[in-house]
């Protein structure tokens, strides 16, 4: 998605989970462990999932961070089984825009399937998770162009 400002505007956001919290489509809350304060390589933190009624935490670390340009981190569960990945890309333009890409990998391995579904209620995680990241995105756009509110929480869309 292309965003009108700068490649370091945007990664200030895509590059810190505790403001991404507000535009996800269903990482609604995001605390830091270990001492962590901000992102960094190894640094990890906690998030709280919500879809509909269901809610669920999760413990992500970060795995990949270059300043103005990526940031991934893995989401596990808090007894260690690995659920994906999440990355953002930030590519500057000549114009002074950016384009963001947000991509995610199921990590999860077969056995732990029917359990994720049972905490989550999803289906389809794949459809799902494409869904939230146009959101995601959407929401970034609009908070960036400030065209989005920054204070108060964003409603998540209906399942």
């Amino acid at each position: 998605m292309t965003i009108n400002a700068s490649a370091d505007e945007v990664f200030a956001v895509v590059g810190d989970p505790v403001a991404m919290a507000d535009l996800a489509a269903e990482l609604v809350a995001v605390r830091w462990l270990g001492g962590a304060t901000e992102a960094a390589l190894g640094a990890r933190f906690e998030g709280l999932n919500r879809h509909g009624r269901r809610r669920w935490r999760t413990v992500c670390e970060v795995v990949e961070l270059r300043p103005g340009r990526s940031f991934a981190y893995d989401v596990g569960t808090g007894f260690g089984v690995p659920i994906s990945r999440w990355r953002y890309d930030v590519e500057p333009a000549p114009d002074g825009t950016c384009v963001v890409t947000e991509s995610n990998w199921a990590r999860v391995p077969v056995w732990f399937v029917p359990v994720a579904l049972a905490v989550t209620g999803t289906i389809n995680r794949p459809a799902l998770n494409s869904a939230n990241i146009t959101t995601t995105l959407d929401r970034l756009k609009a908070r960036i162009e400030d065209r989005l509110p920054k204070d108060g929480p964003l409603t998540p869309p209906r399942p």
